[in-house]
């Protein structure tokens, strides 16, 4: 049974999300303490008395004023924030997106709401760790608008997980420094939100080419071969899922894209409560700027299906291709990442990624130089010897 004292709890929780939207902690209804998305369990865990509460938990609790549907509050959020902004355009001459765009490269300052604290963050984080207490912070106000995604694929592997798969990975590399390996560079492991662009897309197409096939059979002592040519052709619907494609100019696109595929059946609807724990970042790329991108691997794509169904030739080639979108639907996701970052002794920084889903891994791991050269050493000297030892005794 839910008790007043845990509705008040949820009342501040709950209105610093839907008025406020600039910094969002997520309490513990039963102790007021901090909750943070648990992959594990997938539910939200207190860290202090280790409750958990699932999202639908979550809104279940959450109090509404006649019980207004969240998604209807989300709405009415963003139109009150519209027609701010509405207001504030007549005073400066700004738009909405002018004025959702903040700045690059300068520092934005907030305060933390469990100690004070200041927190300095980029234009595009959307969630962090307060510097001083260590609590999970959510810069709402960051996803709010036209910058709240659609959807969001939650961590499935946790700290303690990503950590052991870590390590399993580098044990089985034989040069990597020791230094890797220590508590300190572990603990650097983060977890990170990023931001992509995903596009589905049915397609009507056509396929038009030239076959060749070849026959050969020897009778007696003459050899002959046969060779036919056939115009081929291909029409029908193409459906494509999930291109995706990067959506932060900061982003070490080699890792991010280097640790797919994610299960997109896994895709849930986007709620703050999953960035609490993590950080996360907005995009900074507009769909626009990706658009030409994604058609042309959406060409590609469609081609080589519709290629795939032409068989029982030696050779095909294809002389001209039609496709046409009927339906198109772009989504602004969130994708996890667990990240680490390392320098070596040569001053060089190396970075490493796990996908936070299913823990595929991506990175260029460190090499212990000196090490390498005395076991490149010791072999050249056992071969030498093994060799003058041959020598001596075939003498």
């Amino acid at each position: 049974m839910r008790t007043d004292e845990h509705r008040k709890i949820l009342q501040q929780l709950w209105e610093s999300e839907e008025l406020a939207m600039a910094i969002i902690s997520f309490k513990c209804p039963n102790c007021g303490g901090e909750l943070i998305f648990d992959p594990a369990t997938q539910k939200y865990k207190c860290e202090y008395c280790n409750s958990l509460f699932t999202q639908e938990e979550l809104d279940a609790m959450k109090p509404m004023q006649g019980e207004e549907p969240e998604a209807a509050a989300q709405e009415r959020a963003v139109q009150a924030a519209a027609g701010a902004a509405a207001g504030e355009k007549a005073e400066t001459g700004q738009t909405v997106g002018e004025r959702e765009s903040e700045p690059e490269g300068e520092a934005v300052y907030y305060s933390c709401p469990s100690c004070g604290a200041e927190i300095v963050t980029d234009t595009t984080t959307a969630a962090t760790f307060c510097y001083y207490c260590h609590n999970p912070v959510v810069l709402g106000k960051r996803l709010e608008g036209s910058y709240l995604p659609n959807k969001i694929i939650p961590f499935e592997i946790g700290r303690e997980d990503a950590e052991k798969k870590f390590l399993d990975f580098v044990s089985k590399k034989k040069y990597v420094p020791k230094a890797f390996f220590n508590k300190k560079q572990i603990e650097s492991m983060t977890g990170v939100y990023f931001p992509y662009w995903v596009y589905d897309v049915e397609l009507e197409g056509k396929m038009q080419g030239d076959a060749r096939s070849v026959r050969m059979w020897t009778t007696g002592n003459t050899q002959y071969t046969e060779t036919k040519y056939y115009a081929v052709e291909r029409e029908g619907n193409v459906s494509l899922r999930n291109l995706t494609e990067n959506a932060l100019k900061k982003a070490n696109v080699k890792l991010t894209s280097g640790v797919m595929p994610y299960a997109y059946d896994k895709m849930k609807d986007f709620h703050m409560g999953y960035l609490s724990g993590f950080l996360a970042e907005r995009r900074d790329i507009e769909q626009n700027a990706v658009q030409g991108k994604m058609q042309h691997t959406m060409r590609e794509s469609a081609e080589k299906l519709m290629r795939d169904t032409i068989s029982g030739y030696n050779s095909v080639s294809v002389k001209n291709t039609f496709f046409a979108p009927k339906k198109e639907i772009w989504s602004y996701v969130l994708l996890p990442v667990w990240t680490i970052t390392y320098k070596g002794r040569d001053g060089k920084v190396y970075y490493y990624s796990m996908n936070g889903q299913n823990g595929n891994i991506c990175g260029d791991l460190p090499v212990d130089r000196p090490r390498l050269a005395l076991t490149s050493l010791l072999i050249a000297l056992g071969i030498l010897v093994f060799g003058l030892l041959g020598g001596y005794f075939l003498w």
